[in-house]
C-alpha cells in the first residue's frame, strides 16, 4: 500500500461541514471531464488563433500540466486504461474494437467497482443530455460499470465519482460562426503542407475546440449552481490527442499529448503550469488515492501525486481494419518507437481516416506530384525505419530521427533496454491476433467506407484527385 502523504490529509480537511448536495464529509467527489480527440491546442497551453476562455479560467484556478500522455491514441484502449488502470495490452483490450469483446481477466474490474464499495455514487454523462449514459467504448464486456449518469441522481449523503463526456472535437468538424477562426493566421506544424486545404481543415477543428470550451463552461457553471465547486475534485483532459494526419491512432506527440487540468477546492497551487512527466493509466490510481481508497496492487499506474515518472509507455495494434503494432517510451527529453511492421507504409489505408481526413488525401496527391518536402515526405514512404529516436526538446514536431545517428548509439540502446524490460512485464497481447477478427473488421470498414462514399456521392473506387476535388468544394477553396 503506498504511503498517504500529507496532501491527502489537506485535501479531507477541506471537506470536513457538509455541503449543499449532502456528501460524506471527509469523502471529496471527484469528477473527469473528458474531451474527444483534444490536442494541447488551448489558449492556456499557448495555442494564439483560439478562443478557450472557460478553459483557460480553469487552468488559474487548478495545475495545468504539460506533459500528459494516452497510452495509445485512439479511444478504445485509452478508455479501457482509463476505467481499469491497466495497460491495455496487459488485459486484451488493445485492439481498436474487436467482434467479440472478453472479460477483464482476474482480479481486474473498473475502479467503479472500488469507488462503490468505498460508499461513492458512479455516473457516466453524456455533456448533451444528463439522461443518458456518456461514452464508453470498452474494449471488453462488463456489466454494472455504473450507477447512473449525472451527479443528481446521486442520493443525498453519498459522494460521487463521475465521468462526463464531451465528444468535441471529434470529427467531422463542426464550424464556430460566432468566433471564426483565421486560417490565413495559423502555424501549421511542419509535417503537413502550408496549403490552403490544410489550414482551412486546421481551423475547423480550432473552431470545434471552442465550441468544446463553451460546452465546459456550462458544466463548470452547472456545478456551481449546485454548490458542488467548493466539495468536488475536478480532472480535465482528453481520451487521445489531435484527430489529425500522423497524430491519431499514431504515437507521436500529435496523438498521444493532450491538456491535464486538476482543480483542487481552495488548491494552494492553483494556476502553476507543471511539467510533470504523466500517463493516462495513472489517473484511476490518483482519483482512488483522492478518495482515501487503497490502491490495488495490480493497478499498473503511478499516483501522481506520490510518484515520479521517468518514462511514459504508449502502443498502437490494430486500428478498425489496420493491422499494425508499434510500441514507444518517452522521457521528458526523448523518445523511442519501434515498429515491428516496418515493411509496411504509415499511410496502410484505414477508411476512416480515408473518408475524414482531408489533408491526408492531399498529401497522397502532392506525394505522387514529387511536391511535398522532406519533413513531410517521411510520412508518406513506402516503409519505416524499425526504429526511431527523437530528441523531442530540441526536436518537438519529432522530425529528425536519430536512430541511425552514430553519437545517439548509447540513447538508443538505453531507449530499447528500456522498452523491452517494459515488454516482458506488460505486453501480454496475443501476435498474430485470430484471423477472424482481422476479417471481421476489414468486412466492417468495407461496407462503411461503401456507405460513406455513397453519402457524399462517390464510390469507394473514386481515386485521390476526385476526392481531393470534393474536398475543396466540402472546404469552399478555390484550386
Amino acid at each position: 500500500m503506498r504511503a498517504i502523504p500529507v496532501l491527502l490529509f489537506y485535501l479531507l480537511s477541506l471537506f470536513s461541514c457538509r455541503n449543499d448536495h449532502g456528501t460524506d464529509p471527509g469523502k471529496p467527489n471527484i469528477l473527469w471531464i473528458v474531451a474527444d480527440d483534444l490536442g494541447t491546442d488551448l489558449g492556456c497551453y499557448g495555442e494564439g488563433s483560439v478562443m478557450t476562455p472557460n478553459l483557460d479560467q480553469f487552468a488559474t484556478e487548478g495545475t495545468r500540466y504539460t506533459n500528459f500522455f494516452t497510452v495509445t491514441a485512439v479511444c478504445s484502449p485509452s478508455r479501457s486504461t482509463l476505467i481499469t488502470g491497466m495497460y491495455p495490452v496487459s488485459i486484451d483490450a488493445h485492439q481498436h474494437r474487436t467482434q467479440f469483446k472478453k472479460p477483464l481477466p482476474d482480479p481486474v474490474k473498473p475502479v467503479t467497482h472500488y469507488f462503490r464499495e468505498a460508499g461513492y455514487f458512479t455516473f457516466n454523462s453524456d455533456f448533451r443530455n444528463p439522461q443518458i449514459p456518456g461514452k464508453q467504448d470498452y474494449n471488453f464486456s462488463a456489466d454494472d460499470i455504473y450507477d447512473g449518469t449525472h451527479w443528481s441522481a446521486c442520493p443525498e449523503g453519498m459522494p460521487f465519482f463521475g465521468q462526463i463526456q464531451i465528444f468535441y472535437p471529434h470529427r467531422p468538424f463542426i464550424r464556430d460562426t460566432l468566433n471564426p477562426v483565421d486560417s490565413e493566421n495559423l502555424e501549421i506544424p511542419p509535417y503537413y503542407p502550408d496549403h490552403p486545404l490544410t489550414r482551412k481543415d486546421w481551423a475547423q477543428y480550432l473552431e470545434f475546440i471552442q465550441l468544446l470550451d463553451r460546452e465546459f463552461g456550462k458544466v463548470m457553471k452547472e456545478l456551481d449552481q449546485a454548490g458542488l465547486l467548493s466539495n468536488t475534485v475536478i480532472f480535465f483532459f482528453g481520451d487521445q490527442g489531435r484527430p489529425h494526419v500522423r497524430a491519431k491512432q499514431f504515437l507521436y506527440d500529435g496523438g498521444i499529448n493532450t491538456p491535464l487540468i486538476i482543480r483542487f477546492p481552495d488548491q494552494e497551487n492553483k494556476g502553476r503550469p507543471s511539467d510533470q512527466l504523466i500517463s493516462n493509466i495513472d489517473i484511476p490510481v490518483t482519483s482512488l488515492y483522492l478518495a482515501g481508497i487503497k490502491i490495488p496492487g495490480h493497478l499498473q499506474g503511478n499516483n501522481v501525486f506520490d510518484d515520479e515518472r521517468e518514462y511514459i509507455f504508449a502502443m498502437r495494434d490494430r486500428r478498425d481494419e489496420t493491422v499494425d503494432r508499434i510500441r514507444a517510451v518517452r522521457s521528458k527529453q526523448y523518445k523511442y518507437i519501434r515498429n515491428f511492421y516496418p515493411e509496411r507504409p504509415y499511410t496502410q489505408f484505414n477508411a476512416y481516416k480515408k473518408f475524414s481526413y482531408p489533408v491526408l488525401t492531399l498529401m497522397e496527391v502532392l506525394n505522387e506530384q514529387g511536391k511535398l518536402s522532406e519533413a513531410q515526405s517521411i510520412f508518406m514512404e513506402a516503409n519505416r525505419p524499425p526504429e526511431e529516436l527523437y530528441d523531442v526538446l530540441n526536436d518537438p514536431f519529432e522530425i529528425n530521427n536519430l536512430a541511425n545517428d552514430p553519437e545517439s548509439g548509447s540513447i538508443l540502446e538505453k531507449y530499447g533496454n528500456v522498452l523491452d524490460e517494459w515488454l516482458k512485464m506488460y505486453d501480454k497481447g496475443t501476435y498474430p491476433e485470430d484471423s477472424s477478427e482481422i476479417r471481421y473488421a476489414r468486412e466492417l470498414m468495407e461496407k462503411n467506407y461503401r456507405s460513406w462514399m455513397e453519402g457524399i456521392g462517390l464510390d469507394e473506387n473514386t481515386g485521390n484527385e476526385e476526392l481531393l476535388d470534393y474536398w475543396y468544394e466540402y472546404l469552399g477553396i478555390e484550386e
